[in-house]
């Protein structure tokens, strides 16, 4: 669609950048705040512009962070054997928001994926290696997601943990809570069988 404005053709399209947003939706946003936001406009563009300036990653989990060292790696009262390896930010919320997990993280920002160009360098599994070689790390969590790349990263992971003499484990997979068997698919009915548990 012409828009006869080449500016708002241009904002239109930069909003299509946003994951789950095509041409109507950034159209529709892009009306909106024009015709109703535009105080409200201006302030995210200011806090966009900020945010993409000042926030990086935590030397030392990778996760978002405005300073070198994130709040959760400087926070003493983290329990420093424990560490969850995640492949983004949004599973660490996830499980902080989730969980009373009180270990510490490491972020992958993605899993092992040749075709796309993600190996061991592009997770900082360097960093990673020097992180289990600290010798305070006992248990390392696996918390990828249950797909083929999330798998085959997590056995990469598992086998780098057990080299450093730390016991790895995997997050458990299967029936959801609340879950009737007749609706469970047929690869999580047969992971959920495979590992199940004795019952005490």
């Amino acid at each position: 669609m012409s828009s006869g404005s080449p500016l708002l053709a241009d904002l239109i399209e930069a909003l299509r950048c946003l994951p789950g947003v095509g041409g109507k939706s950034a159209q529709r946003m892009a009306f909106h705040l024009l015709e109703r936001e535009r105080e409200r406009g201006l302030k995210l563009a200011d806090t966009l512009h900020e945010a993409m300036q000042r926030i990086g990653h935590c030397t030392r989990c990778r996760n978002f962070s405005e300073e070198p060292m994130c709040t959760i790696c400087s926070n003493a009262s983290r329990d420093r054997h424990l560490l969850c390896v995640v492949e983004s930010p949004v599973d660490l919320a996830a499980i902080e928001q989730a969980t009373g997990y009180r270990g510490q993280y490491f972020v992958l920002m993605g899993r092992l994926s040749p075709l796309d160009g993600l190996g061991p360098q592009e997770l900082g599994l360097d960093l990673l290696s020097e992180r289990l070689g600290e010798g305070e790390i006992e248990e390392m969590i696996l918390a990828t997601n249950p797909t083929v790349e999330g798998e085959a990263t997590a056995h990469y992971l598992a086998q780098l943990a057990r080299a450093a003499g730390i016991k790895p484990t995997r997050l458990a997979h299967g029936v959801p809570l609340g879950g009737e068997l007749e609706y469970v698919d047929r690869g999580t009915l047969a992971h959920a069988f495979g590992s199940r548990l004795s019952v005490d």
